[in-house]
């Protein structure tokens, strides 16, 4: 199937936003190797998949990484086919809202008001590319023919209670616009799983995949409405782009000011020209070893193994393994997660890895095993 071309009159940008701190798939991720940089699915790390799957629709040359600036060699390394202009390191976390600010004025920069930008992500699997790209491209000619701002939604597949919910409304359409997008309600924080059931029940609902595609002019409005002084900040940077050693030293200066908060919080949730479509193409945030082992060769007995392992009278389990040349063995155990790596092993109960934040923090306080989340 041929993907759709977007509007060809603007110009269709992506920004992939890759933080992390590599807490939740310790020991594998680390702080110098987060979640982004993992690399046991398909043989390459999760934010070589973010660019691939872009093929056909963005070309290289418009795609923009904004990582933290202790990454930034890193994210060089693992996409050799970006220009160096085109990985923008931030000298401080201040969440998405700072991080899309920037990724738009960059787009400024490049190719003015009426280009798009798509914000996607670096850390996340999704099963059918093409799927993808569809759904992105239908959400650029939005984007380009209308003053909103689009968010693709993830069709829910169960009430799961780890992800924020957004409502839809009214059918959004249009002479010439794609058909599927609808206004925006609300935004709904993690609910619990009853809560959860009755919006998946009601078809009224989609997971917030944290993907939103807008017109550089549309989305700098929103700024200036609900964030003035990132707006102003965003305009200082924006002509700068054209000397890296300038924007970077203007980073610096900049970004110790900025609020930090999430792009929903300080734009997306108060926005009335905010559209949505479902995005059906099998995407996972791949937020835990336990999703991981979705997309692990499972054997007959449900155990989930990458790497050299060897199970008996096991059940359920979950295995990674890293280091060439050793093996781990299970036996007469059930639903654990056993990650080794050449430097550290982790064994925990599935229930418990989406918690492994906790025990993460614990082993950084401690100065004797402080290296192993440096």
């Amino acid at each position: 199937m041929k993907t759709p071309n977007a509007n060809r009159k603007a110009p269709l940008f992506a920004a992939i936003l890759a933080g992390g701190r590599g807490e939740r798939f310790w020991p594998v991720g680390r702080r110098s190797r987060p979640k982004q940089f993992v690399d046991l699915f398909g043989g390459k790390p999760l934010i070589a998949h973010a660019t691939d799957r872009l093929r056909g629709l963005v070309p290289t040359s418009r795609i923009l990484v904004v990582t933290s600036a202790d990454l930034v060699q890193a994210t060089r390394a693992a996409l050799p086919s970006l220009a160096p202009e085109q990985v923008l390191g931030e000298p401080e976390g201040r969440d998405t809202a700072a991080a899309c600010a920037l990724a738009t004025a960059w787009v400024r920069a490049k190719a003015g008001e009426s280009a798009v930008v798509a914000i996607l992500t670096a850390d996340h699997l999704m099963a059918d590319a093409v799927g993808f790209r569809e759904t992105l491209a239908s959400a650029a000619s939005v984007a380009a023919a209308r003053p909103v701002m689009a968010l693709v939604g993830i069709k829910p597949t169960h009430p799961a209670t780890g992800y924020g919910y957004v409502e839809l409304g009214a059918p959004f359409s249009g002479p010439g616009l794609p058909k599927g997008f609808r206004k925006v309600r609300r935004f709904v924080e993690k609910p619990n799983l009853g809560t959860a059931a009755v919006y998946v029940k009601s078809g009224r609902f989609v997971w917030n995949s944290g993907m939103f595609v807008w017109r550089v002019s549309v989305f700098e409005d929103a700024l200036r409405r609900f964030r003035p002084a990132l707006s102003e900040a965003m305009g200082r940077l924006s002509p700068l782009f054209a000397s890296p050693r300038a924007v970077r030293a203007a980073l610096k200066r900049e970004y110790s000011a900025l609020e930090k908060i999430s792009v929903d919080y300080a734009v997306m949730e108060k926005a009335d020209n905010l559209v949505a479509v479902r995005g059906d193409f099998g995407w996972d945030d791949v937020g835990a070893w336990t999703s991981a082992g979705e997309h692990f060769p499972k054997d007959a007995s449900g155990n989930a193994v990458h790497g050299a392992a060897q199970l008996l009278a096991a059940t359920g389990n979950v295995v990674a393994n890293t280091q060439r040349g050793h093996l781990v063995a299970v036996m007469g155990a059930s639903d654990l997660v056993v990650v080794h790596t050449p430097d550290a092993t982790l064994v925990c109960t599935r229930e418990a890895a989406p918690g492994l934040k906790a025990l993460v923090a614990q082993i950084g306080a401690d100065p004797a095993t402080a290296h192993f989340v440096e």
